[in-house]
């Protein structure tokens, strides 16, 4: 039996991982959840799992890691908050179930220097699906990584009809049901560009090596292609309770935890190429991850930031990435160090808010 700790467990990951092992109990114990604000949620799973380790807050689910004996810690919690306790996850040996992409781009060297191999399992589909199809080859026989994207509500659009997009539509995803941030990040391709960098980091595989293709149907979730020129996708309906499961128990695979694809009726499945003049981002992130140090932490926060002002009513939609692009050209590398790192972002966080402000 596995003793898990949940981070951000009243998100729509904490929650969906809560429901895997509801359904697993014989394979998992919850011993330690960690929440933000959601104080009531959080107490009503802690004792619908009878747990006594109840943390708030990063510093708090930080410190749960380092104290509680457990197995596995699934950081669900969003943004590069998450960074402590994801450094407190490795420091203490645990494995790392990993959805907080941010932690990963945000620390770079930071968390690959305290990660042993295999110690991150990674809980992102698009991540998880090259897991997956990794394991059918060797690394010296990968040709590249094919990230796929949904292409969010704006798929197909220009950038001129992108001006006056309402935060209520770029909340209106056709297949993921997400936070505010994620949401809006798939609908800048953000997100994606944030996944790019993380498949870097995760893989060591470089950014050349690391392709988008636009997927609407959701999938085929990523894909590997060798040198002898297979391809290898993993595909499933959209159900982030699969990731979610492999990363709680990796490599093994619990029966049921998703439903299958029904090959009893026709379907159509598309692929086309990025429009990288209406959705920057992607090749933004590549330049960021390709400059490294503190450039990744200015990236996400400068981001952040800029989301929150959308949707404050402050900015525009193409103002959002116009925003990050100008903070990430204006910035200087730091040191590569957490005190650096956290010294990026709030430089980051500063300069995006007085472009914002005008």
């Amino acid at each position: 039996m596995r003793r898990v700790i949940v981070l951000g467990s009243t998100g729509s990951i904490g929650v969906q991982a809560l429901q895997v092992i509801a359904a697993n109990r014989e394979r998992f114990e919850v011993v330690g959840l960690a929440a933000g604000s959601n104080r009531v949620l959080a107490e009503q799973q802690a004792a619908q799992f009878g747990v006594a380790h109840l943390a708030f807050g990063a510093d708090e689910a930080a410190q749960l890691v380092r104290t509680v004996n457990c197995d596995v810690v699934l950081n669900g919690i969003t943004g590069s908050v998450g960074l402590g306790p994801t450094l407190a996850t490795l420091e203490a040996g645990r494995t790392l179930a990993l959805a907080n992409k941010e932690s990963l781009i945000v620390g770079g060297d930071l968390v690959k220097r305290l990660a042993k191999p295999g110690q991150i399992v990674p809980v992102d589909s698009e991540h998880s699906a090259i897991a997956q199809a990794l394991r059918s080859g060797t690394a010296s026989e990968v040709r590249r990584l094919i990230l796929t994207a949904s292409g969010g509500p704006f798929r197909g659009r220009t950038r001129e009809s992108l001006r006056d997009v309402t935060p209520a539509e770029a909340l209106a995803h056709p297949t993921w049901n997400m936070g505010l941030v994620v949401t809006t990040n798939s609908a800048t391709l953000v997100n994606k560009g944030l996944e790019v960098i993380e498949a870097h980091l995760l893989f060591d595989v470089s950014y050349d090596a690391i392709e988008v293709t636009v997927h609407p149907q959701s999938v085929v979730h990523s894909m590997v292609e060798f040198v002898d020129g297979s391809t290898i996708a993993q595909a499933s309906p959209p159900d982030m309770r699969l990731p979610i499961s492999l990363g709680l128990d990796w490599p093994a695979r619990i029966a049921g935890v998703g439903v299958p694809l029904d090959w009893s009726k026709a379907s159509s499945w598309e692929f086309a190429p990025l429009d990288s003049a209406a959705f920057p981002a992607v090749g933004l992130a590549k330049s960021v991850g390709r400059a490294g140090g503190t450039f990744p932490a200015v990236f996400n926060a400068a981001n952040e930031q800029a989301v929150l002002a959308f949707h404050a009513g402050r900015i525009g939609f193409l103002d959002i990435v116009d925003t990050v692009t100008r903070v990430v050209e204006s910035h200087t590398a730091g040191e590569a160090s957490l005190a650096g790192v956290l010294e990026a972002e709030s430089w980051a966080r500063a300069a995006a808010d007085a472009l914002i402000a005008g």
